[in-house]
């Protein structure tokens, strides 16, 4: 009998351990997906931010090409403008 008790109480901690085991796995594979759900998110940041970039070049782009048709035009008025009063002043 005390043989029997012996081999069922290894077999019950052979058990227990492969349980320990089969939960540790478990875990790290959790652990392991939730890093890649993590990495595909820093992924989707970086192109975002690359493509915000991108927009906000060709904005400020554009800003810029705007400000220098302002000063074309102004320049414009105010020689239209200058050559308004000396026709008039004559």
């Amino acid at each position: 009998m005390p043989s029997e008790k012996t081999i069922d109480m290894v077999i019950s901690e052979l058990r227990a351990a492969i349980g320990g085991l089969e939960s540790a796995v478990d875990a790290r594979i959790e652990r392991q997906r939730e890093t890649q759900d993590v990495e595909g998110e820093v992924r989707r940041v970086h192109a975002d931010r690359a493509r915000l970039a991108q927009e906000l070049d060709q904005s400020q782009f554009r800003a810029n090409r705007l400000e220098e048709v302002n000063r074309e035009v102004s320049r414009r008025l105010v020689t239209a403008m200058e050559t308004i009063r000396a026709v008039l002043d004559r």
